[in-house]
């Protein structure tokens, strides 16, 4: 009788990336544009002058990136910013939402740890630590369907960054959240 084997670690690997990957699959199917919202820290690599709050939102469509990959560990591609080519990596574990720009409906994730976020130096985990809550305090309401997602499985709401429109020349409405311009 075959049986299967179950992991050495009984909660077995992270479903954040599973989870990443499947709404990004399902955006782009229904014609929708993948956002990424990013804590910035340890290990992200994004173009600072662009990040607020120790937070950016990332267009991860297929028309806005090259050689996008969606890994286990990291989330890796090329996009321009104000016309220079960038490239972007991103700890899987620093993604706290994926979401469609245009209606909202996505998933959130739990904000990393304070000392995955800033390294080992303990003021910087004091300020990490600021900045988080400052972030959840000032997020809006989410959209419908955008649940908080636990690596244990559990979901309930969660606050996520609004969804913000960058694909024509009107200016983005009036909010603290990073503005994203298309560029082609």
């Amino acid at each position: 009788m075959n049986s299967i084997t179950p992991p050495a670690d009984a909660q077995g690997t992270s479903t954040r990336p599973y989870l990443i990957r499947a709404l990004h699959d399902w955006c782009t199917d229904n014609g929708f544009t993948p956002y990424l919202a990013v804590a910035v820290g340890r290990g992200v690599q994004v173009p600072m002058e662009y990040v607020k709050n120790n937070e950016i939102v990332l267009n991860v469509g297929f028309e806005a990136t090259s050689g996008m990959k969606l890994g286990n560990e990291f989330i890796e591609f090329k996009a321009r910013f104000g016309g220079v080519p960038r490239e972007i990596v991103v700890p899987v574990d620093h993604v706290v939402a994926i979401y469609a720009r245009e209606n909202g409906q996505g998933m959130a994730f739990p904000m990393p740890a304070p000392d995955a976020a800033a390294g080992d130096a303990p003021e910087a985990v004091e300020v990490i630590d600021e900045v988080a809550a400052d972030l959840n305090a000032a997020r809006p309401v989410p959209g419908p369907g955008l649940r908080l997602a636990s690596d244990a499985g559990e979901s309930s709401a969660a606050d996520v960054p609004a969804p913000v429109d960058g694909g024509d020349d009107t200016p983005p409405p009036a909010s603290p959240r990073p503005a994203l311009k298309r560029v082609k």
